[in-house]
């Protein structure tokens, strides 16, 4: 039986950016994972790739539809919040989205 496209990803949200005091670093993006709330649970999602989808206001190749592709790279802090990294910074406007957390690649 074929895998379904709704068991090869879970759902994500976007909270930020990391930061400390007085420093933002828009590099790395925090996301909080659906069902996930330990730094222990977090480590199977480490290396997964992120997509985060957006319409744009003119279509390109047919379609308005784009997509910033990411990774997750570890865990941030103890409530199973992750960090990861995004090919382009996500733009602050995204804060609060949805992002989808695909698992593949798989490291069992």
């Amino acid at each position: 039986m074929p895998m379904s496209n709704s068991n090869a990803q879970c759902k994500g949200r976007f909270l930020g950016f990391k930061r400390g005091l007085r420093n933002q670093y828009e590099h790395t993006a925090l996301i909080q994972l659906e069902n996930v709330n330990s730094k222990e649970e977090t480590h199977f999602y480490e290396g997964k790739r992120v997509a985060y989808l957006y319409r744009a206001p003119t279509a390109k190749k047919g379609t308005h539809i784009r997509c910033i592709w990411g990774r997750i790279t570890r865990p941030h802090g103890n409530s199973g919040t992750v960090r990861a990294k995004f090919r382009h910074n996500l733009p602050p406007s995204a804060m609060g989205s949805t992002v989808r957390v695909m698992l593949y690649p798989s490291n069992i």
